[in-house]
């Protein structure tokens, strides 16, 4: 893979940060200061995540947006465990057959050879983030959505400097703006992207933030906004109906959870892949990786645990309305499929290539305590660089791709229907170290999520690194072709083993290997780290 210049640059190292009243870590510093911002201002770790999440939207556009799905987990101050999702689903007009027909109608196929679409309107899908942030500020904030959106309004309407790793993003998902209103609003002059340090705006954008913090979410379900959303979907060939958008509801499931060297850790059920990041580190608890001092041995343990958490999530996790699946996240069933894990790596067809276009896409995650003790993990995402790559008319709101996760096998547990939500890899985390001492935490980046979760839990459990020193550690990432990818700065001694194992390993840039976020409430004590491959930093109060 050809070298970044904005990307591969991975020099410094950084202390885990440490403020009385609040921390906020996440990818682009402006949006991390909104959500001090707002604690500063009197609200809470709640309205410190939707103004960041807010200010990331604008600052961090390719990445996420009001166009896409946002999910929390969270510990309030009083004690509750939760989780937030607002995740929309396919359209009730996308039956398999008529979205086979669409699509052959336009890539010149027959609709049994036909393949979801990765960009354009069909892989669109109703966006939840506007319900999702009014919803969390609603319930559980201190400050009025208006307040905490202030922050993302100024950036939009104003202009922010473009940070490094953004701008080559932006740079690299150019090709992906498909239609006039997208490469109008988000590229320069509407044919190129903001280089690094240049100012930018979003002043349609900053209307819709606007309309948002003055009226709610309403407009982007029931009026002129859900108006301007359908006609752009439509317009193209999609399915996308107002009915859809009308009948879209924000839900609080029960976090799933599991324990490991005595933390317990929680995360999304199904349909986001919370369960996959479970099952790996239950194996990975049955295989013995805590007593595992050699690096050879404990590398190869856990890539092993997660291919196999890999091969059932991608068999069975789905919008679980539609299917059931096996009890993915429990010590018994991790026990049995321990059995397969060996001296050398597993070559079996039933491990085999995780065929979706997921592999690569990258989000935004942001992590919140505050003085009180709420701790928040927050993400929000459009799937890839620019989601469908459309601009909803003059609203500056592009749509999510995420449908893009979908099947058009019928015999496929995640095949398109009426209504059902895909496959999801956007999965906030959260763990309990102890009786009162809770991180909220998460690593950005489509299939990395789950192995994030799984080298950052055992880096702090199994190996007691600080934060930032566990999200410094070189990480490693099991590819859909079967491969090994590793950071160049892995121990090439650790590498060559590897090899020998039946490992096939190989070199990628630091970019693909996730953007951690991680901040902790320990007794009132109050920490956090960000991870150096992205934009981010820590901000304390």
């Amino acid at each position: 893979m050809d070298s970044d210049p904005n990307l591969d640059r991975f020099t410094s190292r950084r202390s885990t940060a440490y403020g009385t009243r609040g921390v906020v870590a996440t990818s682009q510093p402006l949006a991390a200061e909104a959500g001090v911002e707002t604690l500063r201002a009197g609200g809470n770790a709640f309205d410190a995540a939707v103004a960041t999440a807010a200010a990331l939207t604008v600052v961090e556009p390719m990445s996420t947006g009001l166009g896409g799905d946002a999910f929390a987990l969270y510990r309030t101050a009083d004690g509750e465990v939760g989780a937030m999702r607002a995740c929309g689903g396919a359209p009730e007009a996308a039956t398999l057959d008529r979205v086979r027909e669409t699509v052959a109608d336009h890539e010149d196929t027959t609709p049994d050879e036909a393949e979801m679409p990765v960009r354009g309107p069909l892989p669109v899908t109703v966006p939840g983030a506007p319900r999702g942030w009014e919803a969390t500020v609603e319930r559980f904030g201190a400050r009025s959505l208006a307040d905490v959106l202030a922050d993302a309004i100024h950036y939009a309407t104003e202009g922010f400097p473009v940070s490094e790793v953004i701008a080559g993003a932006w740079e690299r998902c150019e090709p992906a703006l498909a239609n006039d209103a997208a490469r109008e609003q988000y590229l320069v002059d509407g044919e190129r992207a903001p280089e690094v340090g240049e100012h930018f705006a979003l002043p349609e954008l900053g209307d819709t933030l606007r309309t948002l913090a003055d009226e709610g979410a309403n407009p982007f379900y029931e009026g002129a906004i859900a108006d301007q959303i359908v006609s752009t979907v439509q317009s193209e060939g999609g399915l996308l109906e107002r009915s859809d958008l009308a009948s879209f509801a924000v839900e609080y499931p029960d976090p799933v959870s599991t324990t490991y060297g005595g933390c317990e850790v929680f995360e999304l059920p199904p349909n986001n892949q919370g369960l996959i990041a479970l099952e790996a580190l239950n194996v990975a608890e049955a295989v013995g990786v805590s007593d595992a001092d050699d690096p050879v041995e404990r590398t190869h343990l856990l890539a092993e645990s997660m291919k196999l958490a890999f091969t059932d999530g991608h068999r069975y996790i789905t919008d679980p309305d539609y299917e059931d699946h096996p009890p993915l996240g429990t010590k018994s069933y991790a026990a049995e499929r321990a059995a397969a894990v060996g001296e050398t790596a597993i070559d079996d067809p039933e491990v085999g290539p995780m065929e979706s276009p997921a592999e690569d896409a990258d989000t935004v995650l942001l992590t919140v305590v505050d003085g009180e003790g709420n701790v928040v993990s927050f993400i929000n995402s459009l799937f890839h660089g620019f989601g469908s790559g459309l601009v909803a008319g003059d609203t500056g709101l592009t749509l999510q791709n995420r449908g893009a996760s979908f099947s058009l096998d019928a015999d496929h547990p995640n095949r398109v229907e009426p209504g059902k939500r895909p496959f999801h890899t956007l999965i906030p985390g959260l763990a309990r170290f102890g009786p009162d001492d809770w991180a909220a935490f998460g690593v950005m980046g489509g299939y990395m999520q789950p192995q994030g979760h799984l080298q950052v839990v055992s880096n702090l459990v199994d190996r007691d690194r600080p934060l930032q020193a566990a999200l410094d550690e070189p990480r490693w990432r099991y590819r859909e072709d079967g491969s090994l990818a590793v950071e160049a700065r892995f121990d090439a001694d650790v590498t060559s083993k590897l090899v020998r194992r039946g490992h096939e390993v190989g070199v990628d840039l630091p970019i693909r290997f996730g953007g951690a976020q991680i901040a902790r409430w320990d007794d009132g004590t109050l920490s956090g780290a960000t991870d150096p491959r992205k934009d981010g930093t820590v901000d304390v109060f």
